[in-house]
């Protein structure tokens, strides 16, 4: 049924409890499983090459946290993929789940209601509504 199962993370606690169902997922149907980091690009970050040091930094401090999910939840003999990738998280994970055309896509979500959620949305919520890709949203 799954193939490819793409897990992106920001390495917080609700990451970990998506990746136990992207985790039983993949063990299941023998899928291989994308873990996908975002760094968000901020205008706290200057012009081009000025901060250039800022971005690996955080693109190692990513892999690393990836990596570690990996090592403590993953199944022995999940075939696995981590990238880091750079920009907006819902446009980067929508456009690497179609690039590793992506069967489903397992995400968490934390609630939230009212202004906050009018204000701030849910990048899940923009993945859900821009992919035709299924996507599990894991609730924290």
């Amino acid at each position: 049924m799954y193939d490819t199962i793409l897990l992106p993370t920001d390495g917080s606690e609700a990451t970990t409890d998506a990746a136990a169902h992207a985790f039983s997922h993949a063990e299941q149907y023998d899928a291989t499983i994308h873990v996908l980091s975002v760094v968000e690009l901020s205008s706290s970050l200057g012009t081009a090459g000025r901060d250039e040091e800022e971005l690996d930094r955080r693109k190692r401090e990513r892999m690393a946290m990836a990596k570690r999910l990996l090592e403590a939840d993953a199944p022995e003999g999940i075939d696995a993929t981590v990238a880091v990738e750079f920009g907006s998280p819902a446009r980067v994970i929508t456009e690497y789940m179609t690039a590793v055309e992506a069967d489903l896509v397992v995400m968490s979500t934390r609630t939230r209601g009212g202004v906050e959620r009018f204000v701030f949305g849910s990048i899940t919520e923009q993945v859900i509504q821009a992919s035709d890709t299924p996507v599990l949203a894991v609730q924290r």
